[in-house]
């Protein structure tokens, strides 16, 4: 089996109204997130938000000229208990590097990882979102409708 780096990224994908998309989990329904994804060998954070976003949303960033945003914040986190047999025996703890990106909502999603996905206000979205640090991440970096 391969493990997965205990480091990951996490990326906030907003449209121009400051809706907040989010992904219903597959292994869990009631979990609900934004893009996320372990980083892989000799991959720097920001190319792992590029391949995670194309990965869990089928969006193409860079070929639509669109920039994420490295917001400058790393979280650690416990790994839920779950899913620590994805992690080299002994693993606990998690580090996750943010980043933001602004998109238009019509663009098309196509899902491959998750069961469902909602465009939710960023009260919504701070209210369902799963995990603490992406609830902090919308707060932070969301910005809020004038």
């Amino acid at each position: 089996m391969v493990y997965k780096k205990p480091e990951s990224v996490l990326v906030v994908l907003y449209d121009q109204h400051h809706k907040v998309l989010l992904l219903q989990r597959d292994d869990d329904p009631n979990f609900w997130q934004s893009v996320t994804g372990a980083m892989e060998e000799g991959e720097q954070p920001i190319d792992t938000a590029y391949r995670e976003v194309y990965e869990e949303t089928g969006i193409n960033l860079k070929q639509l000229g669109l920039s994420i945003t490295d917001c400058k914040t790393t979280n650690q986190y416990e790994i839920r208990q779950r899913w620590r047999h994805r992690y080299p025996p002994g693993t606990r703890f998690n580090t996750e590097h943010v980043f933001a990106v602004q998109i238009d909502s019509d663009l098309s999603i196509e899902l491959t990882e998750h069961l469902a996905y909602h465009w939710v206000t960023k009260t919504e979205a701070i209210e369902r979102l799963w995990s603490s640090t992406n609830r902090e991440a919308v707060t932070m970096f969301v910005p809020s409708q004038a």
